[in-house]
């Protein structure tokens, strides 16, 4: 089996520290120190910190993404509606490494202070994720699916930020619970 590059061995090991230890405190040294690259080889690939956070961030929307849709259609499918989103949610809560919204996490730390790139990132992984909301609200036949995206996504990241200050299983059950009134709010209409 091939080695990976030293690009990928640099973004795999700045995804895991990034992610687990935050943007700001974690160094360019420790990247190449745990990557096993010289730090000429990380300018090379990246010309700078901000360059990899982009990079990291880019990799995360569309991961994450790819897999929440996943985990969510899996869930329509059995007939489950929009509290499908939250079981998705509580399913990314229960893993090991869960340490919040990457985007939420880099906005809180950098703000617009910094490279404003990581902060359209994150504006933009929100849009899209309210986009996929309203997708899956129009295609569940809801009345004003763009509203119901709108309240979903305040559901979804009040839940992100409660789930990320504790573990606690009545986040998903009360995420479960309002969801499921925006939907029925949203057939009567």
């Amino acid at each position: 089996m091939a080695q990976p590059s030293a690009r990928d061995r640099i973004l795999d090991t700045a995804k895991r520290l990034f992610y687990r230890d935050g943007l700001r405190a974690t160094g360019i040294d420790r990247i190449v120190a745990e990557s096993g690259v010289a730090k000429m080889s990380l300018y090379r690939h990246f010309p700078s910190k901000d360059d990899l956070i982009a990079a990291f961030l880019d990799w995360r929307h569309a991961h994450w993404t790819a897999w929440f849709m996943a985990a969510v259609e899996a869930r329509l499918v059995r007939g489950q509606g929009l509290a499908a989103v939250a079981d998705a949610l509580g399913e990314w809560f229960a893993q090991d490494d869960f340490r919040g919204c990457a985007f939420i996490n880099a906005v809180a730390e950098t703000g617009a202070t910094d490279d404003p790139r990581h902060l359209e990132q994150a504006v933009r992984h929100k849009r899209d994720l309210q986009r996929y909301l309203g997708d899956v609200a129009s295609r569940l036949g809801l009345a004003a699916p763009d509203d119901v995206a709108e309240e979903a996504m305040l559901c979804v990241e009040g839940m992100i930020v409660r789930a990320q200050m504790g573990a606690d299983p009545r986040i998903v059950a009360a995420g479960r619970r309002l969801l499921n009134r925006i939907e029925h709010a949203a057939t009567a209409r």
